[in-house]
């Protein structure tokens, strides 16, 4: 792997450290400067590492127009055209300032996704820790190239685009100024049906692009989050909201608050059960060696006698002579007068 870890605001992200988690904060303000507010607050209070926003306007990410190929069909946002759906779920430019005071304030992490170079420009203007690039803006390099050429770290999502995209998108980060970068993978799918999420592809992009990889999650809740430290994710993004109840663009597939703080500490536990691969006799299992079975002698027996299988048993507890000696003591003569219950030992065999 080029980087054992990426840093993000001090915050190492990498196999060797805990997952880092980041709620997305997305439309699910509702278009309320207040609701934003609250929402990185409890983020903050959940233990996520990061909260992120997306920074964009109608304008920066299409026309008004209502020809059909501008038109939504199907799934979250039927009916919709494309300007209205951005001019809905958008988060004002004017909101960044206030969104980020309050991030500091309140201890968390903030960056963004910009989908054009005028929200690259404001996010340096507010001196952001890190850029995201959005499954959909994969492709589109001349803003890889700019993101990349502020020396930021990069997380990019891999949604819908093939291995030449993923290729591209990656030579063009690094090419252009990024050391430090995350590829996570991702259904484009809203939400992504669990027999499609593929979290096997989390490890390949690890191998493959020589990355530390994660997973962006469109499934609902958080089963799929919380399997993909297994993995080997290092970075979990998720869409975050305050009450699913109050409708937004992203609230159906969103998570709440409980479901939050549950993938912050079922991920630490997942990573820590992890470990590593090894037989040995680990700390928390050797007070538990004396309740394997050994063999014990289960008659009293006089010095000289021949042993059968009437004077002993493989019973627990582990005290005596290991199981596999059974036989091997079968024939053979006490040496010693022997009480029920003597764990065997070869002293008190006759050899």
């Amino acid at each position: 792997m080029k980087n054992k870890f990426v840093e993000i605001n001090g915050r190492r992200i990498g196999l060797d450290y805990e997952p880092y988690i980041v709620a997305e904060l997305s439309a699910n303000h509702n278009g309320d400067l207040k609701e934003a507010l609250k929402t990185i607050e409890e983020a903050a209070k959940c233990g996520a590492d990061a909260i992120k926003i997306q920074s964009y306007t109608p304008d920066t990410m299409t026309i008004d127009c209502d020809k059909n190929e501008f038109q939504i069909k199907g799934g979250l946002w039927d009916g919709y055209n494309l300007y209205e759906l951005y001019k809905w779920a958008h988060t004002p430019f004017e909101w960044h300032c206030a969104l980020f005071e309050k991030a500091k304030e309140v201890g968390i992490t903030i960056f963004s996704t910009p989908f054009d170079e005028t929200a690259v420009e404001l996010l340096e203007e507010l001196n952001t820790p890190a850029y995201k690039v959005a499954s959909f803006e994969l492709t589109d390099l001349p803003l890889i190239k700019r993101i990349a050429e502020t020396g930021k770290p990069i997380i990019m999502s891999t949604g819908m685009a093939n291995i030449t995209e993923i290729e591209e998108a990656i030579s063009t980060a690094r090419d252009n100024g990024c050391d430090e970068l995350i590829v996570l993978h991702c259904i484009s799918a809203y939400p992504a049906p669990f027999e499609q999420a593929n979290l096997a592809t989390i490890a390949d992009i690890a191998t493959r692009f020589n990355v530390i990889t994660g997973l962006s999650d469109h499934t609902l809740g958080t089963t799929a989050a919380i399997a993909s430290v297994a993995l080997g994710a290092s970075f979990i993004e998720k869409h975050f909201i305050l009450d699913r109840s109050k409708k937004g663009p992203d609230s159906e597939f969103s998570i709440e608050p409980e479901q939050l703080k549950s993938i912050v500490s079922q991920s630490k536990d997942v990573y820590k059960s992890i470990g590593n691969a090894g037989y040995e006799l680990k700390s928390a299992e050797s007070e538990n060696l004396k309740f394997r079975r050994s063999i014990y002698f289960i008659e009293d027996i006089p010095a000289g006698t021949i042993i059968t299988k009437k004077h002993i048993k493989r019973i627990r507890p582990g005290y005596g002579l290991p199981c596999k000696y059974y036989d091997t003591l079968i024939g053979k003569k006490a040496a010693v007068d022997i009480t029920r219950g003597t764990a065997a030992k070869w002293e008190f065999i006759d050899e």
